[in-house]
């Protein structure tokens, strides 16, 4: 009886093998991120507990959350270490001053030690009210959809006090006109 014996992979086919393992696991990996890193659901009662809120400010005062329903609203959630959220706050004060007369609101609620929020807009001042969120604000966070705590994520809510967009990363110029356009 003769057994028939399989002659190894060539060097050529094995790389191929090892390649089309990798690039499968890669593309696994990366699905399982994205879905990972999308917003989830808004926690039930989540929209009550942001309009019940109030937050200290960088300079001393009170921000509370009802005192900005019935109009759009842009809430953000940034941090001073996070370098995408640094980048994208021009970009929101540009579209608070422009559109704020519109009607169009922007509260950034900083996940960030109160030292580091000040010393940061002593440098580069945001015409728009920031809240010292802290560890609240995570969990607020949490609530409307950003389950990993990632920063920076936004949040849009209409004026009737719905949520219409949550988007976790950076926003840039033409997500902020497809929002407004959405309104």
């Amino acid at each position: 009886m003769t057994e028939s014996v399989t002659p190894p992979l060539s060097v050529d086919r094995r790389r191929w093998l090892y390649a089309g393992v990798g690039a499968a696991a890669a593309i696994a990996g990366a699905v399982g991120a994205w879905r990972k890193y999308q917003p989830h659901a808004v926690a039930d009662g989540a929209l009550d507990g942001l309009w019940a809120m109030s937050f200290d400010t960088p300079t001393g005062g009170q921000l509370s959350m009802d005192s900005l329903r019935g109009k759009p609203l842009l809430v953000n959630f940034w941090a001073t270490w996070c370098p995408p959220c640094v980048e994208e706050l021009p970009l929101l004060d540009r579209f608070h001053a422009e559109y704020g007369a519109a009607g169009w609101q922007v509260v950034g609620l900083a996940i960030d030690q109160p030292s580091a929020v000040r010393n940061y807009l002593a440098r580069l001042p945001l015409r728009f009210p920031v809240g010292l969120a802290g560890l609240e604000g995570t969990a607020l966070g949490r609530s409307l959809g950003n389950e990993t705590g990632g920063l920076p994520f936004s949040v849009v809510i209409s004026p009737a006090g719905a949520v219409i967009e949550r988007k976790m990363g950076q926003l840039h110029d033409a997500d902020l006109q497809r929002i407004r356009a959405a309104i």
